[in-house]
């Protein structure tokens, strides 16, 4: 499982909100939602806040090993 609780943390340490991230840097509310969630979000939107956010991807996010199995 991915969490991005490590976005909403960076984030505060780099005073950047929501807000923010939807109208300063045009990021889409149905990402913040999925990112929010936990749910799946592109490659791309990871680049992007990075880039926003000048972090690592690391700093955005975190595996967590479940039973998923394939």
């Amino acid at each position: 499982m991915i969490r991005y609780t490590r976005l909403w943390e960076t984030m505060r340490e780099k005073d950047i909100t929501q807000y923010d991230l939807y109208t300063k840097y045009n990021v889409n509310r149905s990402q913040l939602h999925r990112l929010r969630h936990n749910l799946n979000v592109e490659v791309n939107t990871i680049d992007r806040l990075c880039n926003i956010l000048g972090c690592k991807v690391e700093d955005i996010m975190e595996h967590i090993a479940d039973d998923n199995r394939f």
